[in-house]
Parts: structure tokens; sequence; C-alpha cells
């Protein structure tokens, strides 16, 4: 038991440090490179190095080692020694990045297509460590504050916050950065949502049928996965029928749909997406 502890604890920080340079890969190479502003640390990070002569990632580092010394002040070990270990992991990626590989313009040419990447990549990224429970620090750690301590609507003074420093490289940079800035900061947590669902999609089988007993034991022998059985009568036929409930994930949905289908055609199924399961083999067990 303490073994697969140990494992499941390195698997999962093995996820957060992939997403977290995957991060700052976006960041540096897309992002700081064209002044764009979607709000957040690095938001600040590229207006503060703007009109001063330190380097984005090097604003990075301070802001967000600043943010967690205030973190730890006012939290304490609520801050989150995942979040801790993101926020500092990618301070340094960042750092790291402007030394080994010095980047004084733009990838390509091409804007737009810059601007996807640096959307997508972090955007992604945020979906992950959400999932497994971490952020990457920065303005989470003001709203954890926020929330503490006052009674703002803290969503709303976030989005407020990162909404001016977008609104900012309109007049750092020029109007065409600071449009493309904004475009990014509405997209972002739209993609951000999506990528959360997505990973956390899984199937909700309704299935009634007059013999439940293969289907039971295909579920339980092949998939691994239980389910809730129970009688019902049909209104219109009047014939008694057995309903069964159970969730899987999507390879092993298809499975179960092809098992049904095959071995009992007359089954009738509702298969029903769902991103939100908890419960015993699934979030929050």
């Amino acid at each position: 038991m303490l073994k697969d502890n140990y494992l499941q604890v390195i698997k999962e920080y093995a996820i957060l440090t992939v997403a977290t340079l995957f991060m700052a890969a976006g960041i540096y190479i897309f992002k700081f490179p064209n002044n764009f502003t979607f709000g957040g640390v690095t938001g600040i990070a590229v207006i503060l190095s703007a009109v001063s002569g330190l380097s984005a990632g090097t604003y990075t580092f301070i802001i967000n080692m600043a943010l967690l010394g205030f973190g730890f002040i006012f939290l304490g070990k609520g801050t989150g020694i995942k979040t801790v270990y993101v926020s500092t992991l990618l301070s340094v990626a960042l750092a790291l990045a402007e030394r080994i590989l010095p980047m004084d313009k733009p990838l390509t040419g091409q804007p737009i297509l810059e601007l996807v990447f640096a959307i997508t990549m972090p955007a992604l990224s945020s979906a992950v460590l959400f999932n497994m429970g971490a952020s990457s620090g920065g303005t989470d750690i003001i709203a954890m504050i926020l929330k503490k301590y006052t009674s703002f609507n803290i969503g709303t003074s976030l989005m407020i916050v990162d909404l001016l420093i977008t609104v900012m490289a309109c007049f750092i940079f020029d109007i065409e950065t600071g449009l493309y800035s904004l475009c990014g900061l509405f997209v972002k947590s739209l993609i951000i949502d999506e990528a959360i669902e997505n990973i956390n999609l899984c199937k909700y089988f309704t299935i009634v049928c007059s013999d439940p007993k293969p289907i039971c034991e295909f579920i339980h022998t092949i998939l691994g996965r239980g389910a809730t059985m129970f009688k019902a009568e049909g209104t219109y036929s009047g014939k008694s029928e057995y309903v069964i409930l159970t969730v899987m994930g999507r390879h092993q949905a298809v499975m179960l749909r092809n098992f049904i289908k095959k071995s009992q055609p007359s089954a009738f199924m509702m298969i029903t997406n769902s991103s939100e399961i908890i419960g015993k083999g699934f979030r929050g067990a």
C-alpha cells in the first residue's frame, strides 16, 4: 500500500512537471516575444519588462516568489504544496530559458499563428493543473487571500484586474498587440473550461434489458467497473425489465456498447456524456 502511494505521488508530480514545462514553453516562445498580455503574473511581467531593463522571465520569478511568500504569511499551509511546486518550477524554467535560449524577436512573422499557441499551450496546461488540484500560483494566491479576508467577488475582481493589465498593452505597445491580447484573454478561459470537461469526460449508461446477468458480468470481469441494477416495468408493454446504471471511460464505453449490441440487440441503451463523476473509482474517492 505504501509503495502504491509513493508511485501515485511520483506519477502526479511527473504529470505536474510536464504540464508546467509545456506551459513555460508556450509562454516563453510565443507569449513573451510578441508582448501578449492575457493578465496574470506573466502579463504583468511583459508590461514591466517593456518599461524597465529587466526581462519578463525575471519579473515572473520575482513576482511569483513574492506572492508565494505572501501566501505562506496569510494562508499558511493553505497555499498548497502542489501550487508552490508548480509556481516555483514555472518561474525557474522561464528564467533559465532566457539564459539558455534567448529570443529577441518572435519565432515567426505570423502573429495570429503565434497567438493560437500562446493561448492554447498555457490553457491546456492550466486545465491539467486545475484538474489535479494545483495551479501556477500568481494571481490565484491573491484570490485565495482575498477570499479568506474579504467578501469580494473573487472571480469578478480577478477578471477586472486581468482586463486592466491587458488594456495596458494598448498604451505600452500598440493597438494591434492590445487587441491580440484582449482576444487571448477571452479565449483562454473558454479553452481551459473545455479542456477540463474533456479530461474528465465519462460515459453514463442507462441500459434497459430482459437479461442483465451477461451485461453485468462483462462490466465486472472485463471492464473492471461496477453497476447498479433494479427492476422496472414498461409503461406501454407492461413487461418486466431490468435497468442497469453504470459509468466508465470512453474506451470502456465503446467496448460495452459493442458487447450489448452483439449479445442483446433488443436492449435499449442511453449513453450520456458526463464530466463530473464523484465516487469510488472516479474523482473524490
